[in-house]
């Protein structure tokens, strides 16, 4: 009997339904992480994009009948009509697409082809007369960049920065907890002046908020300007209008987005790319934090909360493994390098058009959702560890060399040029006990009285500086942004 081929196999257990779909998946977001791929869908697939390219159209051609005086057809045209017409978008279905996708099967051109159908639609509802006014003027690329910018706008105000913000806000509830929680710093993996838990947290707090301020005052852009972008076709069929004035009426006051005045066939992307850029920022801002989380769980700084019924490891069943510090961190690597890429590919293109940025476009979700999965799986990590007061105490008590700093800086402050030296040569290297360094505070003359009381009641727990107030100074900032905001973050 000969062997069943795995491509026949493939197609056998598809159409029996009786496997998930989402088990044949060959992108991890339409399969292992299809959660994340479902909320990004309705912004970033095939029958999104589709979806928008028939909003441009229908709204230009709203547009057109608000707006130009020049026609008798568009002027003579009943108004009260226009809902029926906007319907052709809002009522936008799956027999839709298909048949938009059956007309490109033959014109073999993704806009052409709904072009044809919503003529196709206004010739249904009694509309003939409109159909030559349908994608009037335009190329393609007008409808394309105008439909990506409205994708991008809507996925980031809908699911991404919304995960972003939750992010923050988890970090920020645990950097409020642990504020006052005493931690030896490492600087060069070696003890450092200590700090404490909530101030690092804070750190990565401030920093992820100023990444997000700055994709956020990022706009996306659009352009409707014809062929090479000079306005060529229409001006010449309705020369008494003023079209560099409508094109930016109805990029900002019908598509909501910032009006490009200035291209070549296409929108020049660089807004894309910013934006991109800044994801990208953002990303490695988290992957920078949980790389440091990783570092704090095998440090025993954190506990990881156990779930009973969870495994560990397959062979070691003491393991409770960071895994979802550790699943940020490969696809936060994903995205990065789709968004490079992107943002590489989309600022470049020939002359005045060619189509390699088409293709790049339709991978835009995919920096988004690996992004989006990254961000979950950091809070989900975030959620399952507590910090472990007990070792932090007892890696502090057992430093107290970090307390050389403030002492040989007190003597410094008075004028002691040698202080650095004296205090390398007892504690570099060594294990220095509390009993040593107060020896040594007792022997050294530049003192004062106060000086010695201050420094001997110093403890590597107390010694923290201002940790405590940075990190309170972080969460009010991020509660005032909360509350100017509504409640909403």
């Amino acid at each position: 009997m000969e062997p069943i081929l795995k491509s026949e196999k493939y197609k056998m257990l598809k159409l029996a339904g009786k496997v998930k779909p989402e088990y044949f998946a060959l992108c991890p977001l339409d399969g292992r992480y299809v959660q994340i791929g479902e909320k990004l869908a309705p912004y970033f697939s095939e029958f999104a994009l589709v979806e928008n390219r028939v909003k441009v159209e229908v709204y230009w051609l709203k547009y057109m009948l608000e707006n130009i005086k020049s026609s008798d057809i568009l002027n003579n045209f009943d108004k009260s009509r226009i809902p029926e017409i906007l319907s052709i978008y809002e009522n936008f279905s799956g027999e839709s697409i298909t048949r938009i996708k059956e007309i490109e099967s033959v014109t073999n051109h993704d806009v052409k082809a709904v072009e044809l159908y919503v003529g196709e639609k206004l010739r249904e509802m009694g509309m003939g007369e409109l159909v030559s006014f349908v994608h009037f003027g335009c190329t393609s690329e007008d409808i394309n960049n105008t439909s990506y910018a409205n994708m991008i706008k809507t996925a980031l105000s809908d699911v991404w920065l919304p995960a972003a913000e939750n992010l923050i806000g988890n970090v920020v509830d645990m950097a409020e907890k642990a504020k006052d929680i005493p931690m030896l710093a490492h600087t060069h993996g070696q003890p450092a002046t200590p700090t404490t838990v909530g101030k690092e947290l804070a750190v990565f707090a401030y920093r992820l908020r100023q990444s997000l301020n700055n994709i956020e005052t990022i706009k996306p852009r659009g352009k409707f300007n014809g062929a090479t972008g000079n306005y060529s076709a229409v001006s010449v069929a309705f020369p008494d209008e003023d079209w560099q004035k409508h094109s930016q009426k109805f990029v900002e006051e019908y598509l909501g987005l910032d009006f490009n005045p200035v291209t070549t066939q296409i929108e020049s992307h660089d807004y894309m790319c910013h934006i991109f850029d800044g994801i990208r920022h953002f990303n490695n801002v988290l992957l920078d934090a949980d790389v440091d989380m990783w570092l704090y769980i095998s440090m025993e700084y954190f506990k990881q909360i156990a779930v009973k019924t969870e495994v560990g490891s397959s062979t070691m069943p003491h393991k409770v493994n960071p895994i979802r510090f550790e699943n940020s961190e490969s696809n936060i690597d994903m995205s990065n390098a789709i968004l490079l890429a992107l943002s590489n590919k989309l600022s470049r293109s020939r002359m005045q058009r060619d189509l390699s940025d088409s293709s790049s476009q339709r991978n835009i979700g995919l920096g988004f959702g690996y992004s989006l999965q990254a961000i979950e799986q950091t809070i989900g990590g975030l959620k399952k560890v507590a910090v472990n007061e007990e070792k932090l105490a007892r890696d502090l008590e057992n430093n107290t060399a970090v307390l050389a700093e403030p002492i040989q800086t007190v003597l410094r402050r008075e004028g002691n040029p040698e202080a650095y030296n004296q205090l390398k040569a007892i504690t570099r290297g060594t294990h220095i006990s509390p009993e040593g360094l107060n020896e040594f505070i007792d022997k050294t003359p530049e003192f004062t009285e106060r000086d010695r009381e201050t420094l001997k009641t110093l403890t590597p727990e107390t010694y923290t500086g201002y940790a405590s107030q940075i990190a309170s100074q972080v969460v009010a900032s991020e509660k005032s942004l909360k509350n100017d905001d509504g409640g909403k973050q």
